[in-house]
This record gives structure tokens, C-alpha cells and sequence, in this order.
């Protein structure tokens, strides 16, 4: 009976939104907020403990500068959204060792056919909103190599966890009384923009010869659906199972997961976060630290206008204007995202510290009003993804064309949703 109500397409998909509204609002205004406010404030103590530390000892101020406005500021930024990330892969570990993403397969099966995939497909997705990497690992094991390819190229657009601190401290700042619905908003339209991307992929490729050939070759197969009935009838203890006639594989019963198995890939996320921080992080921090204390001339400069960093933001500027972040400071920091995407923050974060703003939040009024925040957020949200998925995406394919279809198909995307985004809401507000 409660297969049947899961797996119905009214109290199924009811269910499903019901529990994934529940997961947003735990991660985001419950359990990884209030978290999230208690770890940074932490770290700014162990920040100003550390600068008292140096100032004390003597320490060069030069060097000062870079651990605390470079390495602390960076770092920081980014170590206080682990209870958020930490929430969010709980849940979503909850449900996979529950075995309720088995259901959600099943149930999404028939409109994800309307896009060209099965509901195979709907489970690397829903991983895609922990981490891209191992949900593209997820998706090389689908049957169809039609299916599997696209499948991989849409996981970037479910936004993963590396883009919430960015999300987190643009609606901390600008919608600090509707924080979650802007960024389930931002989540929605990573979904509709993988939607729509998939239909018009589907297109182009049914009318190639060998997209062509993938379709005949489908349409052999014993339809999903058919399956899934099988399945349901199955379990129901039909006739069918009775007599042996049935060959769809059974669905998992639901189950009360065992914590230990829960917080396994809990852990190894956090962890694989903290990593990132202490390396990938780290070193962006430097490198961001020493392209606005430097000119092009490489001497050491007190004026961020002359930096190093504040050229390549200028330089690039021209390029984000129409979407209305034209800011240099607001390019950097995407610049600098292009290695991981927490750098964007860890970036905004060094700027504001070496500016001497109050905090972050009063650097980003100053360079973003509310739509160009939310229009930054959505570029954020669907531009190139990282290395990491760039670079898993070359392994499983053995293609470095798709990564380079992705590197530029997405920011092409990505200015042109924000453009519309922006200017859509510049004529309403």
C-alpha cells in the first residue's frame, strides 16, 4: 500500500516536494543556519586571537597582512558553511539509505521521459545537489549511452553543495527575511534550466543519424513503464509473482537507515570539504592576497585599484556589465571561482578584509543591489562548474570535447539566463 501511494503520480509527487521542502528548510533556516552563525562566530574569535598572536610577537606586518586578510579571511569564509553542507548531505544520505530514491526513480520516470531520460536518471541528480563529482560517477553506470552523456551534462545545473556559501551570504545580506525562498528559487531555476537545455539537447540529437540509431535501438527495449506496473505487481502479490512471470527488478522495501551508514559519506563530504579548504582554498587565498597587494610592475601597492587583481577584474567587467554586476570586484571573485567555486566567496571575503569594511555582508551592498545579487547568484549558479567535475567528466567519457563543450556551453547559459533574470526584473521592480 505505501509502495502504491510513493509511487503515484499525485500523492507520489506530493510526498516528494513535501520532503524536499523539509530538506530545504532544515539545511537553510533551522538546523545549518543557526550552525553556521555559531562556527563563524568561532573563527572570527580564533581570527582576532591569531591576529593579537602576530601583532604581539612582532611579526611583519606585510605578513600579518597575508594570514589574517589572505589565508583567515579566505579560509574562514568558507569553513563556516560546513554545518549547512554538513545537514544537507545528512538528509540526502537519510533518503538514499532509506532506499525512498529507489521510489523517487520510479516516480519520476514518466516526466522525465517527456525530456529523453528514464527515472534512472533522477537519482544522479538528486546526488548532483551534494557534490557533481560522484554523482557523474553515478550516471556512467546507466544503461544507454545517449542517456548516460546527458545525463552528465545536466548534473552541473543541480546546484551543489560548494555554490551554498555563496548563495548563503548574498540572502544573508539582501534577503535576510526570505533567505530560503530566494535560494530555493535559485535551486529552481537550475532544474528548469536543465529542462530546458535537455529537450533542446534531445532535439539536436534525434535529428543526427546516430542519435537516430540509439532511438531504433530503444524502441526495442520493453517500455518503463510496463516495467514499473510489473514491479508494483510484484509487490502487491499478484498473479504475475505467483507464477514466476514477472522479470523487472523489485523495488527495496523502505527501511530505518543505521547511522553509521548515514554519516560514512556525511563524514567523508565534510571532510573532502575541509580538504579542499586547507588546499585548493588556501591556496586561492594567497594567490587572491598577492594579486591586490601587487601591480603589474610587482611592487608592493596600497591602492587595490592598482593591483594585479583589480586589472583582471577590470578587464573583465565589460564582460558582466549587462547582467549587473559589473563591479571588477564581482569579476574576480568569478575568475577566481573557476578553480572551485567557493573561491568566489573566499575572494569577497579577502577584498573586504584588506578594504577595512565592517564585514562582508557591507562589502556586497556595496557592490551589488538585490537584483544584481540574485542575478550574480543564478551566473554562479549555472557557469562553468570546477576542475574537479571538468575533470571527472573527461575520465567517464573519454572526451575532452564534452568538457570543453561544457566550459563554454554553460557560461554561454549562464550570461544568458542572468541577462534575461536581470533585465526581466529591472522592467517590474
Amino acid at each position: 500500500m505505501l509502495q502504491r501511494i510513493l509511487t503515484h503520480k499525485i500523492p507520489g509527487l506530493f510526498i516528494f516536494f513535501l520532503i524536499m521542502g523539509l530538506v530545504f528548510h532544515l539545511t537553510f533556516n533551522v538546523a545549518g543556519k543557526e550552525l553556521s552563525s555559531l562556527l563563524a562566530r568561532l573563527i572570527d574569535a580564533a581570527t582576532e586571537c591569531i591576529s593579537g598572536q602576530l601583532l604581539a610577537a612582532g611579526i611583519n606586518p606585510v605578513f600579518h597582512a597575508l594570514v589574517v586578510d589572505g589565508v583567515c579571511a579566505g579560509v574562514g569564509s568558507v569553513l563556516s558553511f560546513i554545518p549547512v553542507i554538513a545537514v544537507l548531505f545528512f538528509l540526502l544520505s537519510v533518503l538514499t539509505e532509506s532506499g525512498y530514491l529507489s521510489y523517487v526513480s520510479m516516480l519520476l520516470d514518466r516526466p522525465f521521459r517527456c525530456i529523453g531520460l528514464s527515472g534512472e536518471a533522477a537519482v544522479p541528480m538528486i546526488m548532483g545537489f551534494g557534490c557533481s563529482v560522484p554523482a557523474i560517477m553515478a550516471a556512467s553506470s546507466l544503461s544507454q549511452k545517449k542517456e548516460r552523456y546527458l545525463t552528465m551534462l545536466l548534473i552541473p545545473f543541480m546546484s551543489c553543495s560548494a555554490k551554498l556559501p555563496i548563495y548563503g551570504a548574498l540572502a544573508g545580506a539582501f534577503f535576510s527575511q526570505h533567505r530560503m525562498t530566494a535560494i530555493i528559487a535559485i535551486y529552481v531555476i537550475g532544474i528548469l534550466t536543465a529542462t530546458l537545455c535537455c529537450a533542446a539537447l534531445n532535439r539536436i540529437l534525434h535529428s543526427s543519424r546516430h542519435a537516430a540509431s540509439l532511438y531504433a535501438a530503444s524502441r526495442h527495449a520493453a517500455p518503463c513503464r510496463a516495467a514499473c506496473r510489473r514491479a508494483t505487481a510484484c509487490h502487491a502479490g499478484s498473479p504475475a509473482a505467483t507464477q514466476g512471470h514477472c522479470s523487472a527488478k523489485p523495488l527495496p522495501p523502505l527501511q530505518l537507515p543505521s547511522l553509521k551508514k548515514v554519516m560514512r559519506p556525511v563524514a567523508n563530504s565534510c571532510l573532502g570539504f575541509i580538504k579542499k579548504a586547507f588546499t585548493i582554498i588556501f591556496a586561492a587565498s594567497i594567490i587572491i592576497w598577492f594579486f591586490q597587494n601587487f601591480n603589474m610592475h610587482m611592487h608592493m601597492t596600497t591602492d587595490i585599484e592598482d593591483s594585479i587583481l583589480a586589472f583582471l577584474g577590470k578587464s573583465a567587467a565589460p564582460f558582466f556589465t549587462p547582467l549587473g554586476f559589473g563591479d571588477w570586484r564581482a569579476a574576480s571573485a568569478l575568475i577566481a571561482g573557476l578553480s572551485a567555486k567557493e573561491a568566489v566567496l573566499s575572494t569577497l571575503a579577502i577584498l573586504s578584509s584588506s578594504a577595512g569594511s565592517a564585514s562582508l555582508a557591507s562589502l556586497l551592498t556595496e557592490v551589488f543591489t538585490p537584483l544584481s545579487a540574485f542575478s550574480f547568484m543564478v551566473f554562479c549558479l549555472l557557469y562553468v562548474p570546477c576542475i574537479a567535475t571538468l575533470t571527472v567528466i573527461r575520465k567517464e567519457t573519454g572526451r575532452i570535447s564534452i568538457s570543453l563543450m561544457m566550459l563554454l556551453g554553460q557560461t554561454a547559459i549562464a550570461w544568458l539566463v542572468s541577462f534575461l533574470l536581470f533585465h526581466m526584473g529591472s522592467l517590474i521592480i
